[in-house]
């Protein structure tokens, strides 16, 4: 499927086009100083799912689509008004490749893929948890790409040769945009394979030797705001394009959402639901239940850190009452359904569906529903629903406040879910604080155009990029925070109940 939306004819001002290759599909979009014109194209791409909690994507289907919908936004915008290109990418996917022939070794396994669960778990009982803390910041995870990339250097035909090359989607795509001269990634895509020190900024020794990964087929590690090199145009764009610009999907939407100061919060409610907190330049110590990450590097060494909660199904769940039980027909139906009754009549959803992500970790986690009656409708199942979207938000965001000893003054949100004005109210009431809604919902896009322009000085500034952004609708608390609590506290009883289901 290929969209292209141009809602002006006026002559542009320069503009930076952002590649956002998500887990579904791709999209490339122009943005402009100012905002108001929108070009914009996109394409889905396969989900592969071999066996049960197995997820691949093709990589060259995902090229093909990057390629597809840049030409289309170029055409559109005119190469002359290009001043450069931004990525932003799905996280933690990962994949191998030849660097002669340009070939990836079959599939790239995705952010989502299970598979190395047991290899996680065996890890943990030698011990090592205590150094993935304290060297990356992220917890032993099938989520992250060290695993994978063991288990496809164990389990694929792949010569381990000086032409092997590892890495995330956005090293994938930039390879082939630059004609295969550039192998690279920044250090908030580099954060999320469980082989970066954080402090140092730089590849670890020690947990590429866990996974047996070689060292010298990962990319180099550049600052994610400034020049990675140029387009080529031997793989089928035009040339001479800057790519100025790299930051995983959430980090880059925290840049999006102009959370440029520390103390500053996001939340992306999407398929799953990923809240990030700027903690500024210095890497706080390794926190209960939280992530630790690279935000962004600027070209002047500037560094912003981030605690992030990665929550795994919010979304996620409204496609499980569209698809899996036929409560709804269409996403949208789940608000005004929800909005229908009062309450959720003391129905309580704990979507862990696939486990439980920040701050309890527990992949042995599974979905509960509890509080059912004979008078339990599925309105109330739909509220229920969208309430656990908020309670979860509200657990990791608490824990994350906690580790860094501050608190969050409001929230800026984005994503599906996020145009549910009643779901952002009960967020705001569950907080405690103020919940802020952009006007331009395009958070990760907008973030990685901001990175490369102001590598190039489309914006001059940081308080440049700042200025960019404006709220669509605020949403002040309004219930008795000791209501709020209480029902808080119901949820907390029934996620205990979905806890280390799975016996193991």
């Amino acid at each position: 499927m290929t969209t292209l939306a141009d809602v002006s004819t006026a002559s542009p001002p320069s503009c930076v086009i952002a590649i956002d290759a998500g887990t579904t599909g791709v999209r490339s979009r122009a943005v402009f100083p100012g905002g108001g014109r929108v070009i914009a194209s996109y394409r889905e791409f396969t989900q592969h799912y071999p066996e049960p909690g197995w997820v691949e994507h093709d990589a060259v289907e995902i090229w093909e689509a990057v390629r597809a919908t840049l030409l289309e936004v170029v055409e559109a915008v005119g190469r002359d008004k290009v001043a450069a290109i931004g990525i932003t990418n799905q996280r933690e996917t990962v994949l191998a490749w030849n660097r002669r022939t340009g070939s990836p070794y079959g599939h790239a396994i995705v952010w989502q893929d299970r598979r190395t669960d047991s290899r996680c778990d065996e890890l943990a009982t030698l011990g090592l948890l205590p150094l993935v803390r304290e060297t990356t910041g992220l917890v032993l995870d099938p989520y992250f790409s060290g695993s994978k990339i063991e288990w496809l250097l164990a389990n694929r035909e792949i010569p381990v040769d000086g032409d092997l090359a590892i890495g995330t989607i956005d090293s994938w795509l930039l390879w082939n945009l630059t004609g295969g001269q550039v192998h690279a990634t920044d250090p908030s895509n580099a954060s999320r394979t469980m082989l970066f020190d954080i402090r140092s900024l730089a590849w670890s020794p020690a947990m590429c030797a866990v996974f047996g990964v070689p060292l010298e087929a990962l990319p180099a590690v550049l600052a994610s705001s400034g020049r990675f090199g140029v387009t080529s145009e031997l793989c089928g764009v035009p040339g001479e394009i800057p790519i100025s610009g790299i930051a995983g999907d959430q980090q880059a939407a925290l840049f999006g959402q102009a959370c440029l100061r520390p103390g500053m919060a996001k939340n992306t409610y999407g398929t799953g639901s990923f809240v990030l907190l700027n903690v500024g330049d210095t890497c706080p110590p390794p926190a209960d239940g939280m992530l630790t990450t690279v935000a962004w590097t600027l070209a002047d060494g500037t560094v912003a850190y981030a605690l992030e909660g990665a929550i795994f199904v919010t979304g996620a769940a409204v496609q499980w009452l569209r698809d899996g039980l036929g409560v709804i027909t269409e996403a949208s139906e789940i608000g005004p359904l929800a909005a229908s009754v009062p309450d959720n009549g003391g129905v309580y959803l704990v979507p862990a569906f696939a486990g439980l992500g920040s701050p309890w970790w527990d992949p042995y986690a599974r979905g509960t529903i509890v509080g059912i009656t004979r008078g339990t409708t599925k309105a109330h199942l739909a509220r229920a629903v969208i309430e656990a979207m908020t309670y979860q938000t509200r657990d990791a965001i608490s824990a994350m406040c906690l580790a860094a000893g501050v608190q969050i003054d409001d929230l800026r949100v984005d994503g599906g879910a996020s145009v549910m004005d009643e779901m952002l109210q009960m967020q705001a009431d569950q907080l405690g604080v103020v919940v802020r809604r952009p006007t331009d919902q395009e958070t990760t896009a907008l973030g990685a155009a901001y990175l490369a322009g102001l590598a190039e000085g489309v914006w001059p500034s940081l308080d440049a990029v700042g200025a960019e952004w404006s709220v669509d609708a605020v949403f002040l608390p309004s219930t008795d925070p000791t209501v709020a609590d209480l029902a808080h506290a119901t949820w907390l009883r029934a996620l205990q109940r979905s806890r280390d289901w799975i016996i193991h």
